[in-house]
């Protein structure tokens, strides 16, 4: 056994354990099996997610690993990465504000700001359906055939696969009663992360999401970006978008051809010591 220490963390209430390097080779569990011990929400910390700090990179300022609350490996998260980002530079980790991270997703920057948000160039959209991956000839506006209804989505990938739908509904209902299904479709054969929006007008959605690996979270700020490029691609909206998250509001900006851009805070919760 033994006692790790960690920070807690949270964007917008999507909220991540973090362990430093020396710490994670300590622990007797490893990736998947501290994840699962970690963010456990009965029986350990409690958490969406698990980020390791990889100081171990040549061609980044450092790097980070991030493990879903289910045990698995997560390419990109955009809530973990600001929280990453205000996390190395206020333990000194690094010692600029602006830095480069390796993720699974490619190289991140993301930028402390002066009022402690964290402003993160996630690089470009993926669009083809082949490296999102989704089992369709277009990206836009497929019909996913359920077993109680049909809905028309959107393929993004930020590193990560994500399905869009536009709705006039109640988003957070249809995110907890089809999220699920949506999640594990054969058309995506990595699974896929879920966002169900609501276009209030050309700069601002409402966004529920239901998160590959995790389920029902606050905030998904890939998913937000992801949600941002569909509506822009299908002409609902344009380049500077508020996402309200059940957990907060993030602005993104995308000019529909380049990186884009994601804005939004991150936030200490607590520190302490764990038995693993």
């Amino acid at each position: 056994m033994a006692k790790l220490k960690f920070t807690k963390m949270q964007g917008l209430g999507n909220d991540f354990v973090i362990l430093g390097y020396d710490e994670y080779l300590k622990s007797p569990l490893k990736d998947g099996e501290l994840a699962l011990r970690l963010c456990n929400r009965n029986f350990g910390i409690g958490a969406d997610g698990l980020i390791i700090v990889n100081p171990n990179t040549k061609e980044t300022d450092i790097g980070w690993f991030f493990f879903n609350s289910d045990g698995t490996i997560a390419q990109m998260c955009g809530n973990g990465i600001r929280c990453f980002a205000r996390y190395v530079y206020e333990k000194g980790l690094v010692n600029k504000k602006k830095f480069s991270v390796d993720t699974k997703a490619g190289v991140i920057i993301p930028e402390i700001l002066e009022d402690k948000r964290v402003k993160v160039n996630m690089s470009k959209p993926v669009l083809e359906p082949k490296k999102i991956p989704v089992l369709t000839e277009k990206n836009l506006n497929f019909e996913i055939p359920l077993k109680e209804r049909t809905f028309i989505g959107n393929a993004v990938s930020m590193g990560n696969p994500h399905c869009v739908i536009f709705t006039e509904e109640d988003t957070k209902a249809l995110a907890k009663t089809y999220g699920s299904e949506i999640e594990h479709h054969p058309l995506f054969p990595e699974k896929v992360n879920v966002e169900f929006i609501k276009i209030l007008n050309e700069h601002e959605i409402n966004l529920d999401v239901w998160e590959r690996g995790c389920g029902i979270t606050l905030a998904c700020g890939t998913g937000a970006c992801a949600s941002t490029v569909a509506a822009i691609l299908n002409g609902r909206c344009k380049d500077i978008v508020k996402v309200n998250l059940p957990g907060g509001a993030l602005t993104i900006e995308w000019d529909g051809a380049n990186d884009i851009y994601m804005t939004g805070s991150a936030d200490f919760v607590f520190t302490g010591e764990i038995d693993v």
